[in-house]
């Protein structure tokens, strides 16, 4: 894990080959597991450098193997897929000694900033979109910028089904500007500047969150430093704390000794609805509105390498480059 991440107790105590993650939480429901002196409960997590005492046995990690975390420049053309079958696939490119895969995507005509890495845990908490983790482009088009146009990408782009986020948009030149997103749609600067009849003609990558591309030559890799991990470590846990506190906040409240009832529906094989739901989610546990009988219908890295070159029956009243270069560390 990366430096002062936490991880949840089980998980330490499985790791270190006392037992399995079950066990683990049965020792510590029965009291006899502590961390740093205190008696621990389920749930709790552990950071680097905690003492964990299981039955006055202290407990140590089992030592993995070193994580690997990569800042690498791609350049247009590399596909940003582990798939060896794909002709100029970053893995190919790179040809790093180790097993390592791309932490999100970059089209393959557009170049700069990705992360590889061999931890699939931090790969799931960066990409997170709720957790809004900034990357910020540099973008060419194919005609002078107007204010308008500048005004208009920031406030939202409708494609894709939906508007895109508010933004920060900056015009840099006559004809290329700045945009920092905390989304990742499909292609979606391209898309967003072809609302307004513009044609991406260079697309860079040049920061993810803390980390930037400054000195990093295309086609280079570099290891993400000790100081960039403790940041992004940092940035991870507290937006996903800030995430958990949002949904628990919004979380719809019970009342005290009342359960939800689920909606049932009758079938040839259950004329009595009895204890079975409908076979189709089709309604969401009911919540009660105004009007009896109403349901809510659900909806739906610091060293661098060179590289060169049914329908309902229900009368309820629903709401509506392959290259023969590879990597080298610099």
């Amino acid at each position: 894990m990366l430096d002062n991440e936490p991880i949840r107790l089980n998980k330490f105590i499985s790791e270190s080959g006392l037992c399995s993650r079950r066990e683990a939480d049965a020792h510590i429901e029965q009291g006899v597991v502590t961390v740093n002196g205190k008696k621990a409960v389920v749930g709790t997590k552990v950071f680097q450098g905690d003492q964990v005492v299981v039955n006055g046995n202290k407990i140590k990690a089992k030592k993995k193997e070193e994580e690997v975390y990569l800042a690498f420049n791609k350049p247009s053309g590399i596909t940003s897929t582990t798939e060896e079958s794909v002709k100029d696939n970053i893995i190919e490119y790179i040809s790093y000694h180790k097993r390592i895969f791309p932490v999100g995507r970059l089209d393959k005509d557009s170049q700069g900033l990705i992360f590889l890495t061999s931890n699939g845990d931090i790969v799931n908490k960066i990409l997170r979109a709720g957790n809004k983790h900034e990357k910020e482009y540099l973008v060419t088009v194919n005609k002078p910028i107007t204010d308008a146009f500048i005004e208009a990408m920031g406030k939202g782009v409708p494609i894709l089904g939906e508007t895109t986020k508010k933004c920060f948009v900056r015009k840099e030149s006559a004809i290329i500007f700045r945009i920092i997103l905390v989304q990742g749609l499909n292609r979606q600067i391209r898309r967003m500047c072809e609302q307004f009849g513009y044609e991406v003609t260079r697309l860079e990558r040049i920061r993810i969150m803390n980390v930037g591309l400054k000195g990093l030559p295309p086609g280079e890799w570099r290891e993400l430093t000790p100081k960039e991990l403790d940041g992004i470590a940092a940035m991870v846990r507290n937006s996903t704390a800030t995430e958990e506190a949002s949904q628990s906040k919004h979380a719809v409240k019970k009342t005290p000794g009342k359960t939800a009832k689920k909606s049932l529906v009758k079938t040839k094989s259950n004329p009595d609805n009895r204890g079975k739901s409908k076979p189709f989610t089709a309604y969401k546990t009911a919540a009660k509105k105004s009007k009896p009988g109403y349901r809510k219908l659900a909806t739906g890295v610091t060293k661098v390498k060179s590289k060169v070159g049914s329908k309902n029956k229900s009368n309820r009243k629903p709401a509506n480059a392959k290259s023969g270069n590879k990597g080298r560390k610099r």
